[in-house]
């Protein structure tokens, strides 16, 4: 294995359990998550198992449906994402239950602020090694590659309906999920910039 690949190996699992870390942390801050999140919580909502356990079960599901739409999309990020953010997930909001039982505002406001940079962070890593996308991810690209609908429509679409249903099974909607659906793509596109793309190609290469 070549060093580059070892890096966006690493730079994907690095990015996945970051992922997780701050879907724990957007859970606890009860302001909202992005909206698949929406989606898996309200429907783990309706089982007893634990929601790392859920999410696996949810994204085998959907991993079948892109294996028979567009392959191509799966890879081997695709399953550490699978079975790795999840588990992280749980572990972060129950650490973060743990250790803070009673949260004012002001500290719920300081885990969302948190999370979503965090988020930001892993979302970079892991679209710079591109090692694969998401189950949800790749719907949304198999729907763009065919119809003559934009991606960023199709995407908003997506993330409408995980929120209807979510929302309708209690999950958590709030400023959480606005900010993660609409407005976070500067903040990816600075840690791609000065962080991923560094980390992948050298910063030689990025300047």
């Amino acid at each position: 294995m070549t060093d580059e690949k070892t890096r966006r190996i690493c730079m994907t699992v690095f990015g996945i359990t970051l992922n997780g870390i701050a879907v724990g942390m957007f859970n606890f801050s009860d302001f909202g998550m992005d909206p698949f999140q929406v989606l898996a919580h309200g429907l783990w909502n309706l089982t007893s198992i634990g929601y790392g356990t859920f999410y696996m079960i949810l994204n085998l599901i959907l991993l079948v449906a892109v294996f028979f739409m567009d392959r191509t999309k799966i890879g081997l990020g695709t399953f550490i994402n699978l079975f790795l953010l999840g588990y992280v997930a749980e572990f972060s909001g129950w650490v973060c239950d743990r250790l803070f039982p009673d949260p004012g505002l002001a500290l719920k406001i300081v885990f969302l602020l948190a999370a979503i940079v965090i988020t930001s962070l892993a979302a970079a890593l892991y679209f710079t090694a591109d090692l694969g996308v998401s189950t949800y991810d790749a719907v949304a690209l198999y729907l763009d590659a065919h119809t003559r609908i934009p991606f960023q429509y199709l995407r908003i679409g997506t993330d409408f309906i995980c929120v209807a249903i979510g929302f309708s099974l209690r999950a958590t909607v709030g400023i959480g999920t606005v900010i993660t659906a609409f407005f976070m793509g500067p903040v990816i596109a600075f840690f791609r910039r000065h962080v991923a793309e560094p980390l992948r190609y050298g910063k030689k290469q990025t300047v």
